[in-house]
């Protein structure tokens, strides 16, 4: 979906909103006509290699350009697991956006590839989302990506079993820079 050229715009974003917090300074948003699309996205931080933020939005609520900016700014600075980023993580920090592709509602887990699926489970006493690449990170097979989507949601392990449950799976379009690749614009005049 997403050219080279777009997804370096849209991290480009992510980083100069999280900079321009941080400096009270300005950011230009890019301009391309596909970034009006409303898509589910998630911001993803890291720092050497840990977790240090992830917020996002599961189905397309807004576009992908306010997407992006809403998000990286929340996964900086709003994600409760965490402090809020400091100026000095800047220069040591990973962005990775994921573009969500629709929610599919499961009917058999046979469907579920490891690797290509993301998971969000719906239940009355709560919900959760993993995203794709997570499972693939952990190692995890079909079964531990359903017992850890319940739990992330607060459930126990086995309430993917609930007639109650709905289990939807999703595509994503995963894309990363660091800091340093990002930074370059902001030091030149």
């Amino acid at each position: 979906m997403l050219n080279d050229i777009q997804k370096r715009s849209l991290l480009q974003l992510a980083y100069d909103v999280i900079y321009a917090r941080l400096h009270r300074s300005k950011y230009h948003s890019p301009q391309d006509p596909l970034f009006e699309q409303k898509r589910g996205i998630f911001v993803t931080l890291h720092i050497d290699k840990a977790l240090r933020g992830c917020i996002g939005y599961i189905v397309g609520y807004k576009s992908i350009l306010e997407s992006v900016k809403e998000m990286a700014i929340a996964a900086a600075f709003r994600d409760p697991r965490f402090p809020p980023l400091g100026p000095d993580e800047l220069a040591d920090l990973e962005i990775e956006l994921s573009v969500l592709g629709e929610l599919v509602l499961i009917q058999d887990f046979e469907e579920i590839e490891i690797g290509r699926d993301g998971l969000y489970i719906q239940h009355p006493y709560g919900s959760g989302l993993l995203l794709p690449q997570v499972a693939t990170e952990w190692g995890w097979d079909r079964q531990t990506f359903l017992n850890q989507v319940c739990q992330k949601a607060g459930l126990p392990k086995s309430a993917a079993q609930d007639e109650d449950s709905k289990i939807y799976r999703f595509s994503a379009e995963i894309f990363s820079a660091n800091a340093e690749e990002l930074s370059a614009k902001q030091e030149s005049p």
